[in-house]
């Protein structure tokens, strides 16, 4: 029973890959696409959010940043550190069977395929970002689920990656996302006055 349903499993994430990958690509798409998983990209975005953040919210800012670095760490310690040496799963364009049929336009790499690094590392400050910034602006939620399964979908349109790859690297970056957001609205909630300032304040008066 458990080897059917895995085999199943296996047999829908091959056939769901060689339709993202080799059919559905066209000579746009394969100019855009790769652009949407290099980290070059989105470094003006790191930059505003950096910029953002420190100026609109102080020292909080500087914790937030702190916190969305160490969101990213995690991520892909537990993906690539952690999870890839375990289970040795080849990529498509490093899979000897699939070499007749692969769309390969980026350069393949050597790692390991299981779980999708960018897709856990993307969903992880995805979340996190929605959770902390999404109280100040409700669009924030789409805008960065959104970017998220954009670039994780271009690892799958241009070879390096199979679709459960990166759903698997999307569901453990979530989950990190949501741990490390809920921590920080815990004791830095942004939507909230500042309330260690506040208190300093009352207090230089009360003296």
């Amino acid at each position: 029973m458990l080897q059917e349903l895995r085999d199943n499993i296996v047999y829908l994430d091959y056939e769901i890959w060689y339709y993202v990958n080799t059919v559905w690509h066209n000579n746009v798409l394969d100019a855009i696409v790769p652009y949407f998983r290099n980290q070059y990209t989105w470094a003006p975005l790191y930059l505003f959010l950096l910029i953002f953040t420190i100026r609109n919210f102080g020292w909080r800012g500087v914790i937030w940043c702190l916190g969305f670095l160490l969101t990213f760490g995690l991520a892909d310690h537990i993906s690539a550190g952690m999870i890839k040496p375990y289970f040795h799963r080849l990529r498509p364009c490093n899979n000897p069977y699939l070499q007749q049929v692969v769309h390969i336009i980026v350069p393949c790499g050597s790692g390991y395929s299981f779980p999708s690094s960018h897709a856990s590392n993307h969903f992880s400050l995805g979340v996190f970002g929605a959770i902390t910034l999404g109280k100040l602006r409700k669009w924030v939620w789409w805008i960065a689920l959104l970017w998220a399964f954009v670039v994780s979908y271009s690892q799958v349109y241009v070879g390096v990656h199979f679709p459960l790859d990166v759903t698997v690297g999307a569901i453990l970056g979530t989950c990190i996302g949501i741990i490390t957001g809920r921590m920080y609205n815990r004791y830095f909630d942004l939507s909230q006055p500042d309330r260690f300032f506040s208190r300093a304040r009352v207090s230089r008066k009360d003296a």
